[in-house]
């Protein structure tokens, strides 16, 4: 007679090992189906469909409690005693752990000898399938944002040579508006209703006008004068410009430049072309008595500008848009939406990047960073 101490289990028979191989095959062939049949844009009921497979396919299943934990989401199974003996694999996508397979027993029952080979094998094997898994996944996503790209690129090439199309035909009509609206200002010197009509013509003109010139930067249509210029002055004087319009809303700009030397080989009025929009949007969007900070520093490789408001921010929904032309979130009349197009536009033409983040505690921060060489 024997007697069997708690923790102790009697030795598994062949017939045993054989249902139990049987159940471990079962479960794998589940796995795969889930896996074969699974929405890549939402993995969570299919790793929590494999949590339960898992328990069904070890031995003490009752007694067993199985977690997944993959980027922090956890996905569990069974029982889950507070001291536990317990086998456990990590999870690899393309070499690198994105989380861990974890199969446990109460301690009060069960020792680390309770686990067969096989078993062990199995959870190998079943994070080796949820790893293939997510490297798909994460193929299919660098696919979709890939060919998004390729289509914004597209789409950005056409648009660019009808707008310079556009842009040329508009230029001689608006040259005549704005010429003849002057002459007949001459002929209504002592009509005030006349004069102040043609100066809404006028003014809408220069405004037109001012749109066209974005399109032609837009559409790269205006030649580059590429030059090695210290960009201290140039940041200094585009501010110094805007002060009229920090002083309509009180808006405090504070400008801080790291060096009174800044080389970088550039176009001068490009440059002073991305401070203006920049800064009026933040303008723009900002509170009554709002502070604006505009930063310039450099180190060996680039020379990086950080532009930043305490406006509404920007919506997550919208972080890829802003930079699309003719997108805009002000109101109708009060922007062509394509302020930041124009900007993306000369900043990449100097090889350069621009990006946003949001400021802190509210607001919106843009970073420049253009290569020195």
């Amino acid at each position: 007679m024997f007697n069997i101490c708690i923790g102790m289990l009697p030795l598994i028979t062949t017939e045993e090992k054989l249902k139990e191989r049987i159940k471990e095959l079962s479960c794998l062939y589940t796995i795969s189906s889930y896996i074969s049949n699974c929405n890549f844009n939402d993995l969570d009921p299919t790793i929590q469909a494999i949590a339960r497979s898992l328990q069904d396919a070890i031995r003490f299943p009752k007694d067993a409690s199985v977690e997944i934990l993959i980027d922090q989401n956890v996905f569990t199974a069974g029982k889950d005693p507070l001291n536990k003996v317990f086998i456990l694999s990590a999870i690899k996508a393309f070499n690198v752990q994105i989380g861990s397979i974890k199969v446990g027993y109460s301690k009060a029952k069960y020792t680390a000898n309770s686990f067969l080979n096989e078993e062990k094998q199995l959870l190998q094997k079943v994070a080796i399938e949820i790893g293939n898994l997510f490297e798909r996944k994460q193929i299919i996503d660098n696919e979709v944002i890939s060919k998004r790209q390729i289509e914004r690129a597209d789409r950005l090439t056409i648009l660019g040579e009808i707008t310079a199309g556009i842009a040329h035909e508009l230029n001689t009509p608006l040259a005549n508006i704005l010429g003849y609206s002057e002459l007949l200002k001459e002929q209504f010197l002592n009509n005030k209703a006349a004069i102040s009509d043609l100066e809404k013509i006028t003014n809408s003109a220069i405004y037109s006008r001012e749109v066209v010139k974005k399109l032609m930067f837009f559409s790269c249509d205006m030649p580059q004068e590429m030059k090695l210029t210290n960009v201290t002055p140039i940041i200094k004087d585009a501010i110094t410009l805007l002060k009229p319009n920090f002083t309509r809303k009180n808006i405090d700009c504070q400008l801080s430049i790291s060096d009174k030397n800044i080389p970088l080989r550039v176009d001068a009025i490009q440059l002073t072309q991305v401070i203006f929009n920049i800064v009026m949007n933040a303008i723009y969007f900002s509170p009554e008595n709002g502070i604006i900070v505009v930063t310039v520093k450099q180190d060996d490789k680039n020379i990086i500008l950080d532009i930043s408001d305490e406006g509404l921010g920007i919506e997550t929904s919208k972080n890829d848009a802003i930079f699309n032309p003719f997108y805009s979130t002000k109101p109708v009349g009060e922007g062509s939406g394509l302020g930041l197009s124009v900007v993306h536009g000369i900043v990449r033409s100097h090889k350069g990047t621009i990006k946003h983040r949001p400021n802190s505690p509210k607001g919106t921060i843009f970073t420049i960073s253009f290569p020195k060489n």
